[in-house]
């Protein structure tokens, strides 16, 4: 039976730097880790050569041999200086058993401290599985994944209505599409949680959430002050002064012809009940504010521009009168 090729089994070439290698050996080490596939005997065989492959190519000496001499050089030697003795533990589930460097899979830095509180005889298998060089075992609590926060823009009319918005979201696996149902009247400023989307979470650990941040969109003629919204209407200086019926537009219930009271000035507020957005504190449904705005024409008739004149004439028309 030949000889497995180590840089196959790690899924690396042989010209790969030896950061390279760990990061292989280490991603391909938590997938088919026996916490992970338990009565798993192929993917035990699988963790077992990989440690296998590890051993070898993880040590540059070793790896320095086994470029020259293939599988079937000698592994014997006294182990690198440095950081001192590296923890290893031993593997006995199906398969066979070989050393375990900890280190090199969950991560860098003090094993001690990484796993310190960690029963590892419940990952690598009970009764004698996992020996810890430690006496002491306890038990450490799963890894929960981070929550991943976000913000994401809505349309007004979906704001006051609800419905569906289509998102993406950045995660560290890369960028997720996401269709979010949001409830009628969310405004700015609140966060949607979505239990369970955020980052995946470590052995035994359940995911993070999902938290987004609403920020509704600007719209081209409705404003928002909190569960009001505002509509600027122009009207001209004759129904100003007469009075008129104007139609406006609404959120959601189309148009509605709105009153303009004779001698209305420009600024004024008149209001539409319960036209707006729902109050997420109270649940009632706020209303819609016209602000009238009286305008000029920029270009008018030599008839208009006499009646100007004459209405100018008028004593009446004094709109500065008592001000100072």
């Amino acid at each position: 039976m030949s000889e497995p090729d180590f840089y196959k089994v790690l899924e690396v070439s042989r010209q790969s730097s030896a950061d390279e290698i760990k990061k292989s050996y280490r991603k391909l080490a938590r997938k088919y880790h026996p916490d992970m596939c338990p009565n798993d005997k192929q993917a035990s065989e699988k963790f077992k050569e990989i440690q296998e492959a590890y051993a070898v190519l993880g040590d540059a000496d070793k790896r320095k041999m086994y470029d020259e001499f293939g599988a079937n050089f000698s592994n014997s030697g006294s182990g690198k200086g440095g950081r001192g003795p590296r923890q290893t533990y031993t593997w006995s589930g199906p398969g066979g058993g070989g050393p375990i460097d900890l280190e090199d899979i969950f991560g860098h830095g003090n094993v001690g401290d990484a796993t310190e509180g960690f029963d590892f005889s419940s990952i690598f298998g009970g009764g004698g599985g996992a020996k810890r060089r430690s006496s002491r075992r306890e038990t450490r609590r799963p890894d929960r994944g981070a929550d991943v926060r976000t913000e994401i823009e809505i349309p007004l009319l979906v704001a006051a209505q609800g419905g569906m918005q289509d998102i993406k979201v950045h995660r560290s696996s890369g960028v997720e599409r996401l269709s979010v149902k949001i409830r009628k009247g969310v405004t700015t400023g609140q966060v949607i949680r979505l239990t369970g989307q955020g980052e995946p979470g470590g052995i035994g650990g359940g995911p993070g959430d999902l938290l987004l941040t609403v920020r509704i969109a600007p719209h081209p003629y409705f404003r928002v002050e909190k569960a009001n919204v505002l509509l600027d209407r122009p009207i001209s200086p004759a129904e100003a002064t007469l009075g008129a019926k104007v139609d406006v537009p609404t959120l959601t219930e189309g148009d509605f012809t709105l009153t303009i009271p004779p001698g209305t000035s420009s600024g004024t507020k008149l209001r539409l009940r319960s036209k707006g957005l729902i109050d997420p504190e109270t649940g009632q449904q706020g209303d819609q504010y016209c602000v009238i705005k009286i305008v000029v024409p920029k270009t008018t008739s030599d008839a208009l521009r006499d009646l100007y004149r004459k209405v100018s004439e008028l004593k009446e028309d004094q709109p500065r009168a008592g001000l100072w």
